[in-house]
Order: structure tokens, then sequence, then C-alpha cells
């Protein structure tokens, strides 16, 4: 199993930061968001890593890379806690770059000859998970019960009409269908798609497929061929356990800081005081 991090975004609702910053790069105080995916794909035992950037985006390599100075320093320090903080994951990497933005179902193809032979994750670091068992393993767990692709879902979230909502078969385990963004009172089920996936390789020829149907200069997306799979009976879904935060947004980006923080005793004993301070 491997997995895919979807990283190539330009992040503009996070400008200006984003203009040098990648959005990838955010932190949940001192972890970057990109870090929470990584550590989800390492406790579900997941070790080749692909990353799908642009060129914007060295400081992802960077991250990743040895930073030999600061070992240096540490290592004279004798300071085994700042090192323990810098070590590299135990974990091969491989950037492909994407050189035009052109939706999701392009970039599948972009990290296809990396992908092609067995089944994978795909995750954007705007989704954060807390909670046991990780998304991930929650989504192999289905797979491995099942042989399908994976939708991981959520039920009944709020505005629940502002997602692509699921069709389900009888069976209320495989999909038939996705919807997206259904007016209210016309959504097939209460399960909402939240944009992680778990893709057997055979998702590859219908992507080719699409795209080769694709006409005009605009964004080619994935659900054209994850429908296909569905018509073939081969994609299942997974309501997840644990919570999601949705930080492609600043109030969402906010909400996963403070309840992060919220759970460090040092800072929520922070987060308690200005809120005294902001509600006298």
């Amino acid at each position: 199993m491997k997995g895919l991090i979807v990283a190539a975004g330009y992040g503009t609702r996070f400008l200006p930061v984003t203009k040098t910053v990648p959005k990838e790069m955010l932190p949940l105080i001192t972890k970057p968001s990109i870090a929470f995916i990584i550590e989800e794909f390492l406790s579900a035992g997941i070790e080749d890593i692909v990353i799908l950037s642009s060129r914007r985006k060295k400081s992802l390599e960077d991250f990743l890379d040895r930073e030999m100075e600061l070992e240096g320093v540490f290592s004279r320090e004798g300071s085994r806690e700042k090192l323990a903080k810098i070590e590299p994951y135990q974990a091969s990497f491989v950037f492909v770059h994407q050189q035009e933005m052109r939706g999701t179902g392009h970039a599948l193809l972009q990290a296809r000859p990396l992908l092609e032979h067995g089944s994978f994750i795909v995750a954007y670091p705007d989704d954060i998970h807390f909670g046991e068992p990780s998304l991930s393993r929650q989504l192999i767990d289905t797979h491995e019960q099942t042989g399908a692709s994976v939708m991981a879902t959520m039920h009944d979230p709020p505005d629940l009409n502002r997602y692509g909502v699921l069709e389900l078969d009888v069976d209320q385990l495989h999909v038939r269908n996705i919807v997206e963004k259904p007016a209210p009172g016309s959504e097939p089920s209460r399960e909402a798609s939240i944009g992680r996936y778990l893709f057997t390789p055979d998702i590859f020829p219908l992507l080719e497929e699409g795209w080769r149907l694709h006409t005009g200069g605009g964004e080619y997306y994935h659900i054209y061929a994850l429908q296909k799979l569905m018509q073939q009976g081969r994609v299942v879904h997974r309501r997840i356990e644990g919570e999601r935060y949705d930080i492609g947004a600043p109030e969402g980006y906010l909400e996963a800081l403070l309840r992060y923080a919220a759970g460090v005793p040092e800072l929520r004993v922070v987060i308690e005081r200005v809120y005294q301070e902001l509600n006298p």
C-alpha cells in the first residue's frame, strides 16, 4: 500500500502568506499540516509516499530532508530532545511536480507510473484526522474486507448540501453514485464524501479514458473514473471514526488549531485565559 499526498494547489484562501509559504506548511502550533498526513500514513504501515507538488513548494522537500547544520549544532549541545524533533521520517518520499493545475484527475495521472501496480490512499493536507484507528487504517481495513476502492464519509454533517452526497446500494455499503451539492430535500442519502480515498489500480485506465474524452482547457476531475467503478460495483464507503477537520479555509484552520492546542495542558491554560479575558 502506498500513499499519495496531493499538495500542488495555490492555497489562495490563505493569501498573502501562501504567496511564499505552501499551505501544507502552515502549522498547528509547531507541526505543519502535511506532517499529520505523513504520520497518519506511517501509523497505518504506509512507508512509500508520493507527494504531488509544484515548483513553488521546495520547502516541502526541505522539511522532509535532513538538516545537517542543525543536527551538528544540537549534537554539540548534547540536546537529544531537539535532535528528535528534526529527525527525518522513516519513509520513502518521491516528489512529482504537476506542471499545470488541471484538476485531481489530471493530478492522479501524473503519479500513475509510481502507483499503478497496487492500491493506494489519496489524501489532501486540508483534511486532518484525530483519533484511533487512523483514518488510513480504517480505509485499509475496509478494503481488505471488500477488495474494493473505498470512499471516506461522514454521516449527516452540518451543511450536508455543500458536499458530494453518496447514493448507496441496498446493502448500504456499495456506492452507486455521487451527487455534488444536492439541493435540500433531494439528497440520495446522509453520507457525505470527505475527499479521502483508497483506490485500486484499476482506476487508472478509466482516468485515461476520461482524459481522452475531456475537452476544453478546464480542470479534469476523477469523478468520471470513480463513477465508472461505481457502475461496476467496485466502490464502497467507510463512515469515519474519530474527528476530522477541514483546514482548507481560515475558519476551519483556526478551529483545528484551537482543538489541537487544547490537548496540550500548557496551551490549554492560555486558551482558557484568553477566553476569560474576551468574555469578562
